[in-house]
């Protein structure tokens, strides 16, 4: 575009513009900014511990947000990610209790549970055609409770220190050692939203039902999968996140439901769904992180930082998610 004709646009709708275009970078950028915010008003926050925490906390969040947008992508809704995370959390340490040696017997356990709990989530909404809003926010609570329930609100156990050490240890004293996961999980997720055959179905799904119809493709059943998808990335960021604090407690990870949906639409994912990416849900987690990491350093109490938290996710969603995508 010409300067002159640039230099005509309001500076609000070159803002505006910018973000739509460049969801990720933006979040990039808000990341940074707030961090620097903190650091100028509490200058000790500027130190590698607390980096390292962020980056830490970012990977965990972005691994719950994996099924939040595959699923967001294909047009659905899911606030599970949360019961699961907890409830795969509470199993990983019932059943490692301290041993190692019982971590495959764990992840059998959690890969079950979350498919389970994923097939429900895509029977409902999918098959029976239920409001995904309100029948996986059912499921979520009906899963919270079962974890009262499954530990009578006291969770026993405690992860292993093998795999407690796989996650928080400092590589080279300042990378946590949670990023040897990323280099699993992230190419996973990068070939099923951009090589494969589901992720080409699930996009065109998300964009245009009617459209997916047409051209044969079995819609409910790529529906289904995200679902289940959904639920066995939430399940495995449960074990990790079972690691990272070394035991569990009933919900003590329900809150990712919220947190990864908001870092999911800030990426860039459209909430009317066929538009988004996996990188742009990165620097989502990113900024939720961030953002987080400066209200506590701040020490702001906890009704103002709920306050703060929920004004700034109403002006992120605001400002982002004005997109269509091209529906029936």
């Amino acid at each position: 575009m010409p300067s002159n004709v640039a230099s005509g646009i309001p500076f609000s709708m070159r803002v505006k513009a910018f973000v739509r275009n460049s969801p990720a970078r933006m979040a990039v950028i808000i990341s940074i900014a707030l961090y620097a915010f903190t650091v100028f008003m509490v200058p000790t926050a500027l130190n590698m511990s607390a980096i390292s925490t962020i980056f830490m906390l970012t990977l965990l969040l972005s691994f719950a947000a994996v099924g939040q947008t595959l699923v967001l992508i294909g047009g659905g809704l899911d606030f599970t990610v949360g019961a699961v995370m907890s409830s795969t959390a509470i199993i990983t340490v019932t059943i490692m209790d301290k041993q190692d040696g019982y971590f495959f017997h764990a992840f059998a356990v959690v890969m079950v549970v979350s498919i389970l709990i994923g097939l429900l989530s895509g029977f409902c909404t999918v098959k029976i055609g239920l409001p995904p809003l309100v029948v996986t926010m059912a499921i979520a609570n009906v899963v919270s409770r079962m974890q009262f329930v499954f530990t009578g609100g006291s969770p026993t156990g405690m992860a292993g220190p093998a795999f407690i050490s796989t996650i928080n240890t400092r590589i080279f004293g300042y990378i946590p050692a949670i990023t040897l996961y990323a280099f699993i999980i992230f190419p996973i997720v990068f070939y099923l939203l951009n090589r494969s055959r589901y992720g080409r179905q699930l996009y065109l799904v998300g964009n245009n039902p009617t459209a997916a119809r047409l051209t044969g493709m079995n819609s409910d059943r790529i529906k289904m999968l995200s679902y289940v998808f959904s639920a066995v990335f939430a399940g495995f960021a449960g074990m990790l996140g079972a690691g990272y604090r070394q035991s569990a407690i009933p919900m003590g990870f329900d809150g990712y439901a919220f947190s990864s949906l908001i870092a999911v639409i800030v990426g860039g994912t459209a909430f009317t769904g066929g538009t988004g990416s996996y990188t742009g849900s990165i620097a989502g987690a990113l900024l939720m992180t961030v953002l987080s990491n400066m209200l506590t350093t701040l020490n702001l109490s906890q009704p103002i930082r709920n306050i703060v938290m929920g004004c700034v996710m109403v002006l992120l969603l605001l400002l982002y998610n004005r997109r269509k995508a091209v529906r029936e």
